[in-house]
């Protein structure tokens, strides 16, 4: 079977980021990203959508974004590519092969 993705897909480098909650003193927390791997990934649209929230009209845009198989990664993270953030919706070993890890992802708004 041919690979979903080619080596030459991965033309975007980009940045997996951990979330760590540290008290504020407060009683509450504070989270803060830190970087676990810098790697090559394929960046592919997947839809877009707008819905009302909160008085405001917001819009969703869904990605996949393959990377080479890497066993850290889980879908509680997100991935950096430049000024655009996705939240790792969840981690797919494609084929069960470990060679490509597709991770559906939803853009942030910042």
């Amino acid at each position: 079977m041919k690979a979903p993705v080619t080596i030459g897909d991965l033309r975007h480098r980009v940045q997996i980021e951990t979330a760590a909650r540290t008290s504020d003193g407060g009683g509450g927390a504070v989270i803060t990203w830190t970087q676990i791997a810098e790697v090559w990934a394929a960046i592919w649209p997947r839809s877009n959508d707008e819905q009302f929230e909160s008085d405001r009209m917001a819009g969703k845009a869904t990605h996949d974004i393959w990377i080479r198989f890497r066993s850290d990664v889980k879908p509680e993270m997100r991935i950096r590519f430049g000024a655009r953030v996705f939240d790792v919706r969840g981690v797919i070993d494609v084929e069960d092969r470990s060679r490509w890890l597709k991770c559906p992802c939803v853009e942030r708004d910042l």
